[in-house]
């Protein structure tokens, strides 16, 4: 049965949207994809284990006992049947959009007293609180304080009144109010 011009038509047609929706599939996943990047769940900044400053790392000195160690770093996140005379502290942060932060430190003991303390570069306090602000930076800060000649615009925007000083509220008269403790009998 020969084609009609019609008919023939129409195939072209079809083949047509057949190709613009396989190639709109691919811009569509692409879109979708670059919408799913961009459009994130909110993920929990996870922190685990103890963090140990620069600063507790210097109180150490060699020969101080398990408690005094314990006070100055707190528990060990890991302690072992198998290595009684070894203390780990293990510290991870993990947040949205900045890498990993692990650090380790392991303190030895001889019997009850410190031997040596190994392990990461501890930062100090400062500086890992500053690891953490991570408030974006919007530019120059407003000014809290209007100056004098702002407050004369202000003034004068206002009919050039001034101000009237606040007065502590009148009591109401006649207001009687019931006693909020019984009377001791």
């Amino acid at each position: 049965m020969p084609a009609t011009p019609l008919r023939q038509s129409r195939l072209v047609l079809a083949a047509a949207a057949a190709l613009a929706l396989l190639a709109g599939c691919g811009t569509v996943d692409n879109v979708s994809h670059g919408i799913a990047n961009a459009i994130t769940p909110y993920k929990v900044e996870v922190v685990q284990g103890n963090f140990v400053s620069k600063e507790q790392v210097d109180a150490l000195q060699p020969g101080m006992s398990r408690d005094q160690v314990r006070g100055v770093l707190g528990t060990p996140l890991v302690t072992s049947l198998f290595h009684a005379d070894r203390w780990d502290y293990v510290f991870t942060l993990k947040r949205q959009g900045v890498a990993p932060q692990q650090r380790r430190l392991t303190v030895y003991f001889n019997g009850d007293a410190m031997q040596k303390v190994e392990g990461d570069t501890m930062p100090s306090e400062a500086e890992f609180v500053a690891t953490l602000d991570n408030r974006r930076k919007t530019g120059k800060i407003p000014a809290l304080e209007a100056t004098e000649a702002q407050l004369r615009a202000f003034d004068g925007k206002s009919g050039g009144a001034a101000p009237v000083p606040a007065t502590a509220p009148d009591a109401a008269p006649g207001v009687n109010y019931p006693p909020l403790e019984p009377a001791a009998r």
